[in-house]
């Protein structure tokens, strides 16, 4: 299969395409207005970073997933609480909620995306500094039939040359619909496969700060990658259609959608978990004053589990009242205890029941 890519704005056979067609502006308006309902309720609640930890998780589990790299929530959370005690495969999820943070840092710092941040935000997901591609070796696939959809640029100068095309698309001043402009930009970027591996994954945290920079989002609470891997053979299907065909209407009424539906569900989730913050934080303060403090009831929505340690090191008292207070809380039903080798966890089993849905 060719892999002539054209530079954007998108074209097919020479000719501009329309990508702001009737169904796709009226698609862009009902998925724009989920987002700022997801915004507007993320920007007002309280506990902002803890909610947004609980989000970002399960994003960086389902991305994984997505490259084949499969984990459980227990692992997540244990890997999450005990960097000691992290599999392979929960260290990649982890690496990738890293990059996106760093990657969050870096657009707000920055104002802007560039190729040296999305280098940056592959660095952090693969750990090392392989870089963008020098030579062939990558294709993009379907990965549940193993068909070859499409087979990138080969040459370092061609890569960067489209990077750069890239980058001037993502930061020059157009009149293109933000969101239709994401689904494009997803689709350039997945095209190009700039690096040996992590490509996916870039690009999917690329999505999410493009949101943020363009100031539909203060923070990166919507993720894609679960209506991806719900939708896998149509998303993979799209994308050849772009190659084949140059039907972008099909691919932005995609992305569109997902927009839409993943907007609801983030804050659904967000609601959720601040509820039930609400409820642990009143019914410590009510039931058990003597150990009631915020950043107790912080402490154990941070992680999902809690070790004495945790508790000890955060709020500064000794082992033992660490361990009573950890304990008063099981009494009231709030936490869960296990042991684990020679220690206790605390498990926050009904933060973990919202987040494994």
């Amino acid at each position: 299969m060719a892999n002539k890519l054209n530079k954007l704005p998108p074209r097919y056979n020479g000719e501009l395409v329309d990508i702001e067609t009737k169904p796709i502006m009226k698609a862009a308006i009902k998925a724009e207005r989920k987002l700022a309902e997801l915004k507007g309720y993320a920007d007002v609640v309280p506990n902002k970073n803890i909610l947004i930890n609980s989000i970002i998780i399960n994003e960086a589990k389902d991305s994984s997933e997505i490259e084949n790299i499969i984990t459980t929530h227990d692992e997540l959370f244990d890997a999450m609480s005990d960097t000691k005690r992290i599999v392979n495969s929960a260290k990649e999820v982890i690496n990738y909620k890293r990059a996106l943070w760093r990657g969050y840092e870096l657009i707000k710092e920055k104002e802007m995306i560039t190729t040296n941040i999305i280098v940056e935000i592959q660095k952090n997901i693969e750990k090392n500094n392989a870089g963008i591609r020098k030579q062939s070796g990558t294709v993009l696939k379907n990965d549940k039939t193993g068909e070859i959809i499409y087979n990138p640029p080969t040459k370092e100068s061609q890569i960067r040359n489209l990077l750069k095309n890239l980058e001037d698309y993502i930061n020059g001043e157009d009149d293109v619909e933000k969101l239709v402009k994401m689904a494009v930009i997803h689709y350039q970027f997945e095209s190009i496969h700039p690096f040996y591996d992590g490509n996916g994954r870039t690009g999917r945290i690329l999505n999410v700060l493009y949101l943020v920079l363009e100031n539909l989002l203060d923070s990166p609470i919507l993720y894609l990658s679960k209506y991806i891997n719900n939708n896998k053979q149509e998303y993979y299907h799209l994308i050849q259609n772009i190659h084949d065909k140059g039907d972008w209407e099909s691919w932005i009424l995609f992305i569109l959608k997902g927009i839409e539906r993943m907007s609801d569900s983030s804050l659904k989730v967000l609601k959720k978990i601040d509820k039930l913050f609400q409820d642990i934080d009143n019914k410590i303060k009510e039931s058990e004053p003597t150990i009631y403090s915020r950043e107790l009831t912080e402490i154990i929505f941070k992680n999902f589990y809690t070790r004495i340690n945790d508790i000890q090191e955060n709020i500064n008292v000794t082992r033992k009242t660490a361990s009573n207070y950890l304990h008063k809380l099981v009494e009231l039903g709030i936490l869960n205890v296990e042991k684990r080798g020679r220690e206790k966890i605390f498990i926050n089993h009904r933060l973990v029941d919202i987040v494994r849905v």
